[in-house]
């Protein structure tokens, strides 16, 4: 069968990924999945497995990392439910992340529970996040920002860093070579007991890279003409650690520091090299007064900090700190009932060659959350006010409700409000801001059906968010543009997703439906928003052989405009990627990737290249 990504709505793809995830699984010889039953603690900011939460989530941990040989945050991301990434070119440029159709600031990003992105543009460093560094990724979809205030429009995503294992003082140690005279090592040590654990590590990436930008002066793209290599480094290192002081009360601390550097197409006005800093730092301390109150104290800081370059003349910073305090209490009213009650408190502070009005603001968030299980049903109930010292209080609710039918089958359904704070660009910038901004905000519906079978498990998510009070750039006077609330957008969307094991095969297969439509009055009313595929399909098979491991991945993707004119069209695309792996003892292994292996031109972006056909070899020691 083949599939079409050149037409539009949903068609294409839906026959085609219908049979992969519904009849191969019923035409093959099946065997029994084992029953992996994660635990999520985002969702609900508290521990769940991920069948007893009732949001739409995805957990991808360190063996599956590893086991698709994943280098970047895109590769990780790319193709999950409800998931599309756009990037400025190839490693170290900016990348952006759509969840659920929602704007690429409207998902709330967190490394080890601390909000991370940068305050002035709103936007995430993803392709500085250091991924040989990463113990487990979840992402919520749907909104949250009842548990978690502003951003949380699309849902959340939080990356768990590496913990320390049980056992003696343990190395391990990655060396990789690859295309584009690409390098990377990495290096940690490991040590823990019942008591305590530590983890350090250790890494560095260095690239030459391709020319980023296809641009043209006064039309489009990076509007330079600059065909030159543009290269990437990064040197990250962080540590983490816990120490269990009594049966009742324990500490936890973690520090994560990725640097970057960064080469691309610009001009004396824009620069050409930006160097970058992401640092994260956070101390937890967790009570339990009484085996029914646990009580958790956090205290953390997130750092984002650019400078900006033309050839090595400096031209501007923007640097962000954001500080944070939570207390957060969970007590069980019984076997089946509890209550969450907790309060935020975030201080953002931004320093910039421009000088802003205001550089700092407040903000305090008090949290509520009821989760109870009534027999085959099950109940969620939260509701969050924020007060912030630029637009004041805003209250958020969120409801779901599930229940489990006598087959097994489970019917979902919930109903959310989220809301976006405006940045401080947005805001304060000089002869741009407009200090009168509100926020963005949403409504949003879904339903969900989801099942166990022999051959493995499925869900299926269908969705609604309607945003309104956008923040666009309007023409308010003769040669003058300000940002103002006047847009509105209503995104409908479709999940299917399903895991198997079919004649020793491991299989994972996600399909998206998509139809992100800009709802404000005027030209572009009823186009589709920009860079949000229509459809995204990615399929992924490993299987172990003794020593030697094998896989692929297919990923396919819809049609997309790059503006909200809709005239620049970005035609759909298709990738496959090979890997392999030779284990030579249970600690040390060889592996191969072969990404994009037919050579597929495309673009994310318009005028912006992406990688072309690379090969990736790593030896892994991992015990």
């Amino acid at each position: 069968m083949t599939c079409s990504t050149s037409k539009t709505a949903w068609q294409p793809l839906l026959p085609c990924a219908m049979a992969l995830l519904w009849t191969a699984p019923l035409s093959a010889q099946v065997e029994a999945v084992a029953n992996l039953d994660p635990i999520v603690i985002t969702a609900n900011r508290t521990a769940q497995t991920a069948d007893q939460t009732l949001a739409s989530v995805t957990v991808i941990d360190r063996a599956e990392i590893d086991r698709r040989q994943s280098k970047t945050m895109v590769d990780i991301l790319r193709g999950l439910p409800g998931v599309a990434t756009s990037s400025s070119g190839g490693p170290g440029q900016p990348t952006s992340v759509f969840l659920r159709g929602t704007e690429s600031d409207h998902t709330l990003v967190l490394i080890d529970g601390i909000k991370v992105g940068s305050a002035t543009i709103g936007s995430t460093p993803w392709q500085n996040i250091p991924t040989d560094q990463i113990e487990r990724i979840e992402v919520v979809r749907g909104p949250r920002s009842s548990l978690y205030g502003s951003e949380a429009i699309g849902g959340v995503i939080q990356i768990f860093t590496r913990r320390g294992r049980a056992g003696p003082l343990t190395p391990r140690l990655s060396l990789g070579a690859g295309s584009y005279n690409t390098i990377r090592t990495n290096g940690g040590l490991s040590v823990g007991n019942e008591r305590g654990w530590l983890d350090a590590h250790l890494g560095f990436e260095q690239t030459a890279g391709f020319n980023a930008c296809n641009g043209e002066p006064f039309v489009g793209g990076c509007f330079v003409d600059e065909p030159d290599d543009d290269g990437y480094t990064n040197k990250n290192g962080g540590v983490s650690g816990g120490w269990r002081l009594s049966d009742q009360f324990s500490l936890e601390a973690d520090f994560l520091r990725s640097e970057g550097s960064v080469d691309y197409d610009g001009s004396l006005f824009a620069g050409n090299r930006n160097e970058t800093l992401l640092q994260v730092a956070r101390l937890q301390a967790k009570a339990q007064p009484v085996d029914a109150w646990t009580s958790t104290f956090d205290v953390g800081r997130n750092w984002d900090k650019s400078r900006v370059f033309f050839n090595d003349q400096f031209l501007n910073r923007f640097d962000t700190r954001r500080d944070r305090l939570g207390w957060q209490n969970d007590i069980q009213l019984g076997a089946a009932q509890q209550l969450t009650l907790g309060i935020d408190y975030q201080r953002d502070e931004v320093t910039t060659k421009p000088t802003f009005a205001e550089d700092s603001r407040d903000n305090t968030g008090v949290y509520g959350q009821y989760l109870g299980r009534f027999g085959p049903a099950d109940l969620q109930l939260s509701l969050r006010q924020d007060d912030d010292s630029q637009f004041g209080g805003h209250g958020t609710g969120n409801a779901a409700l599930g229940y489990t039918l006598a087959n097994g089958l489970r019917l979902t359904a919930s109903y959310g409000t989220a809301f976006k704070a405006p940045t401080f660009n947005e805001l304060y910038y000089p002869g741009f801001g407009n200090p009168d901004l509100e926020p963005e905000q949403s409504w949003s519906a879904e339903l969900g059906l989801s099942g166990a079978h022999p051959w493995g498990r499925w869900a299926a998510n269908l969705y609604q968010t309607d945003i309104d009070d956008l923040i666009a750039t309007t023409l308010v006077a003769p040669n003058l543009y300000l940002p103002e609330n006047v847009d509105r957008s209503r995104i409908r969307g479709l999940e299917l997703w399903t895991t198997a094991e079919l004649g020793g095969w491991i299989m994972d297969a996600n399909l998206t439906l998509l139809d992100p439509r800009n709802e404000s009055s005027g030209p572009n009313q009823g186009n589709l928003l920009p860079r949000r595929p229509e459809q995204t399909f990615r399929l992924d098979a490993d299987r172990q052989l003794g020593r030697i491991g094998v896989g692929a991945s297919l990923f396919v993707s819809g049609r997309r405009f790059d503006d909200a004119a809709n005239r620049t069209r970005l035609d759909g695309f298709s990738l496959i990627d090979l890997r392999a792996d030779y284990a030579f003892s249970d600690a040390l292994r060889l592996q191969a990737r072969v990404e994009n292996l037919f050579d597929e031109a495309y673009e994310t972006v318009a005028y912006y290249n992406q990688p072309g056909r690379t090969l990736m070899l790593t030896l892994l020691y991992q015990p």
